[in-house]
């Protein structure tokens, strides 16, 4: 056993719904096998457990684990693309880059700056978009599995308006999409997910065969893209003449349910909100991507409103960068440039937003905060000396300010150790 001296921050209940940021400046944490065995102050866990070795990390601020909802496994060398709306930034940086998973040995290269990406970046949990190739796909499981990185991902299904190397058939994809499933879903800290790019570049066929995959392997999930770009959503409309909006390509096919997370929804209509909440569906908020690609602003409200559960993605590479730190920025200045139509959102939000929101869109119980019987999925924030982060938090006037200002200044940077488990990954 060891406890796990430290300041933590955590939000285990919504500030969104009455929660409030959970503090504590000398907390013991005692983890035994990977998971936290008890909680409290230090001196009562230290007198509880005796035996148990103490790891003293009050020299910088343990958070939860950080868990995105929405990360392109292929897209890491295309991160930067601006000055673009998403169709053609799709077809001069992302698809190009994507096509280059072909060859399995680039693909097992991209695997490993991945995830190394992620976890430096203090990302325990990830739902991951895949690769158009199930060898680039196999690739990012097996380095997700060596690292110990929670992630859910599956291959990209398209069959028409992409390049030609990119495209499949509703048979293969299924055939391959079992055999991926069969081997990664479940094993270890890996799960499945049936994942068309998006309805823009999908047939009916298609998404069926997904659908179909979802029904024969029980407990996989699903995502997708919807509602990021106005030219991309009358583009589905057009090509789904049957369907009044953007997620009913989805539902009709039975993929939209409590395991459905669908990224953007950046331009969404009321009838959609209210299916997207009946489901049990979350969708992942993606605020640099949608301000890069000038998607729009994400109407989190009319979200909240409704009952959606929202919670955080990078979207690399879209997203310029893997830090959730950065995201939850982002998302703030946004809510604030919406005035009166947004949400005014503090720092246990952002937080929320990057940990616990992110768990539970995932249907993962045990991590997203540091609560006992959890899982110890942490990262400990500890800027450099003298660094404006550093001197910001040795002055900070209370928890949460300290909170804001590690979201205001952040970067990968200052994430000095992660765990996953129990297990410290090299950050």
């Amino acid at each position: 056993m060891i406890i796990y001296r430290a300041q933590v921050l955590d939000t285990p209940e919504s500030p969104f719904t009455g929660g409030a940021l959970r503090s504590s400046d000398d907390a013991g944490l005692a983890v035994q096998d990977g998971t936290i065995v008890d909680r409290g102050d230090f001196r009562t866990i230290a007198d509880r457990h005796p035996e148990a070795e103490v790891v003293d990390v009050r020299d910088g601020v343990l958070l939860p684990g950080f868990v995105d909802t929405h990360v392109h496994y292929p897209q890491v060398r295309a991160i930067g693309g601006l000055g673009m709306p998403l169709l053609d930034w799709l077809d001069q940086c992302a698809l190009p880059e994507e096509c280059k998973l072909e060859d399995p040995e680039y693909a097992r290269t991209i695997a490993g700056e991945f995830l190394a990406g992620l976890t430096a970046a203090g990302t325990t949990t990830a739902l991951v978009f895949g690769s158009h190739f199930a060898d680039a796909v196999d690739a990012l499981f097996a380095e997700a599995d060596r690292v110990g990185v929670r992630v859910t991902a599956g291959l990209v299904t398209s069959d028409h308006n992409l390049p030609e190397p990119l495209l499949s058939t509703p048979e293969r994809t299924y055939d391959e999409g079992r055999k991926l499933a069969e081997r990664w879903h479940g094993h270890r800290r890996l799960r499945y997910a049936v994942t068309p790019r998006f309805s823009y570049s999908t047939t009916p066929a298609m998404l069926a065969s997904g659908a179909a995959l979802m029904q024969d392997v029980p407990g996989l999930w699903f995502t997708s893209h919807i509602n990021e770009n106005p030219a991309e959503i009358a583009a589905v409309i057009e090509q789904f003449p049957g369907s009044p909006n953007y997620l009913d390509t989805y539902h009709r096919h039975g993929l939209i349910h409590e395991r459905s997370v669908l990224a953007h929804n950046a331009h969404p209509t009321d009838p959609e909100l209210a299916l997207l909440a009946s489901a049990g569906a979350a969708v992942a908020h993606c605020p640099t991507s949608n301000s890069a690609l000038a998607s729009g602003s994400f109407p989190l409200r009319r979200h909240l409103d409704h009952g959606v559960q929202v919670a955080l993605g990078s979207d690399v590479g879209a997203g310029s960068g893997f830090s959730l730190f950065k995201e939850g920025l982002q998302a703030y200045f946004m809510q604030q440039l919406l005035m009166s139509d947004g949400v005014p959102l503090t720092a246990a939000h952002l937080l929320y937003l990057a940990t616990r929101a992110g768990a539970t869109a995932l249907g993962l119980d045990d991590v997203g905060d540091l609560s006992t019987g959890n899982q110890f999925d942490a990262i400990l924030v500890r800027p450099n000396s003298g660094q404006p982060l550093d001197v910001c938090l040795r002055h900070a006037a209370s928890a949460e300010n300290a909170l804001a200002k590690i979201f205001s200044l952040a970067t990968p940077a200052d994430v000095a150790r992660v765990w996953i488990g129990g297990d410290e990954v090299a950050a």
